[in-house]
């Protein structure tokens, strides 16, 4: 199970929190947990596909047994709930995105539908992918909002399902590291496309508005200039770090897996800054390549070997978008054996 808020941040909510704050944080932290040992059962028994797109959004009540009360199908109208009308339109666009950019049907390529559940539990401070469906809590309403919220949020996770239909990433250390950076690129890229951004314009932000105005924070992470998205006595400062220089060797999350991918993130913000134009098309389409050019155990250095691979596959050997790619893994520490 893939959680949009890491698990270091929730640990600080219950180190510096008031008792209603630390009583939801542990919460989220322990059904969280449920839900992972759960997923199995749940994975065999819900999985459709369609040859079209096919969404499903599911109201859980503010219970935790999933996927709850069905409440909007494919084509039905808006159903005056914010989240659920949010989480259909964002699994929406990253539909599209992945089926009109990158011609892939669906998370599996095969027509998964894309099942979502609204209203997870009670102030669940979080949203993740579970192998077969989107779940979303609604947040505490202190320091997080509504996860439906962020539409990159939505992006990202279910690219998570990309991942696991391609690359199989581990989720541990720098594979776990890249697991998570996949998804964000892809949770950003599917902002922009519903925004019509170019790289320039794009704020480059992972879960911008997820924080009620009483936090000092623009969002969960910044790819522009990872280490700065936060700093509020309530939650900590943003730890991820922007190049090796910095990178944090802990066991903890992984591994690092929320807080290594700032690396990765920001080579991929520089590499598609300097290739310019939508970011969906070159830079975007380099990863999309890449995933099948990683292992499961791949790393960092891996990471940028197979795109630059990818780059020279697209574009050709020594383009201006290859050497793009270049550029931006040195910019972070990371120099292409090739």
């Amino acid at each position: 199970m893939l959680c949009i808020v890491p698990p270091h941040l929730l640990r600080e909510i219950i180190n510096r929190g008031d008792p209603g704050l630390k009583k939801w944080a542990i919460n989220t932290i322990t059904l969280s947990e449920q839900v992972r040992m759960t997923r199995q059962t749940f994975v065999e028994t819900v999985i459709s596909v369609s040859e079209q797109k096919e969404r499903r959004i599911y109201d859980a009540k503010n219970k935790s047994t999933l996927p709850g009360v069905l409440v909007r199908v494919e084509g039905g109208a808006p159903v005056n709930d914010p989240a659920a009308d949010e989480a259909y339109d964002g699994a929406g666009w990253t539909y599209d995105l992945y089926k009109n950019v990158y011609r892939r049907n669906s998370v599996d390529d095969k027509g998964l539908t894309l099942d979502s559940t609204v209203h997870f539990s009670e102030k669940y401070d979080n949203a993740f992918w579970n192998g077969a469906q989107m779940v979303y809590g609604d947040g505490d309403g202190k320091i997080f909002n509504r996860f439906t919220k962020a539409i990159d949020v939505i992006g990202h996770e279910l690219t998570h399902g990309v991942t696991q239909y391609t690359a199989k990433l581990e989720y541990q250390d720098q594979s776990g590291a890249l697991n998570e950076h996949i998804s964000d690129v892809f949770g950003s890229i599917v902002k922009q496309y519903s925004l019509k951004q170019n790289a320039t314009q794009a704020d480059w932000l992972i879960g911008q508005g997820l924080f009620t105005p009483k936090i000092h924070g623009v969002a969960l992470r910044s790819m522009k200039a990872p280490g700065t998205a936060y700093d509020d006595p309530l939650i900590g400062k943003d730890p991820q770090p922007a190049t090796m220089g910095n990178y944090n060797d802990t066991t903890e999350d992984n591994g690092g897996v929320h807080i290594n991918s700032g690396i990765p993130n920001h080579a991929f913000y520089l590499i598609a800054s300097d290739i310019g134009g939508y970011s969906w098309e070159k830079s975007g389409m380099i990863w999309y390549k890449t995933l099948d050019l990683l292992g499961k155990n791949s790393d960092f250095e891996d990471m940028a070997a197979c795109t630059f691979e990818a780059a020279g596959n697209l574009f050709g050997n020594n383009s201006s978008e290859q050497e793009s790619v270049r550029k931006g893994w040195n910019g972070v520490g990371i120099t292409i054996k090739k």
